[in-house]
C-alpha cells in the first residue's frame, strides 16, 4: 500500500471514529448532554449516515487492494466521499451555529477533528488524481 494510500486510509478511519464520539454539547443551567453523530443521524438527519458508510468503503477498498491497477478510480472514490462528508458535517456546522441564548450549544472538539478529516480526506482525493492524471502512461 502506498504512502497516499496510508494517508487516505488513516484519515478516513479518524473522521469514522469520530463520527462515534461527542459532536455537540449541551448546556442548560446546570445540567449537560452531548449527541455523537449517531445521535444526530438517529435525530432525524439521516443524511449523515453517509459519512460511517463512505468511510468504511474506503478503508475496505484499500484494505482488499481494490482497484490497484486503476489508482486513479480509488482517489475519485476518496475526493466524492471527502466531498459529501464535508458537506454533511458542514451542514452541521451551520445548523448550530447561529444557537444562542438560554441554551447553550458547543460544538466539541471531536466535531473539528472529523470536519477537518473530511477536508483532508477531499485533499488526499485530489492529490491522488492530479498526481496520477499528470504521470505518464
Amino acid at each position: 500500500m502506498g504512502s497516499g494510500r496510508r494517508l487516505t486510509v488513516s484519515v478516513a478511519l479518524i473522521a469514522l471514529v469520530c463520527f462515534f464520539l461527542p459532536w455537540v454539547q449541551v448546556s442548560c443551567g446546570g445540567a449537560h448532554d452531548t449527541s455523537t453523530g449517531v445521535d444526530l443521524a438517529r435525530g432525524g438527519d439521516s443524511g449523515l449516515w453517509l459519512i460511517p458508510v463512505l468511510m468504511l468503503v474506503i478503508i475496505v477498498l484499500a484494505v482488499i487492494r481494490a482497484f490497484e491497477a486503476q489508482r486513479t478510480v480509488f482517489g475519485l472514490i476518496s475526493l466524492l466521499s471527502g466531498l459529501v462528508s464535508t458537506y454533511l458535517v458542514n451542514h452541521e456546522r451551520l445548523r448550530f451555529a447561529g444557537s444562542s441564548g438560554l441554551i447553550a450549544v458547543r460544538l466539541t472538539g471531536w466535531f473539528w477533528l472529523a470536519f477537518l478529516s473530511s477536508i483532508a480526506l477531499v485533499a488526499c482525493g485530489a492529490l491522488s488524481v492530479l498526481r496520477l492524471s499528470r504521470s505518464p502512461s
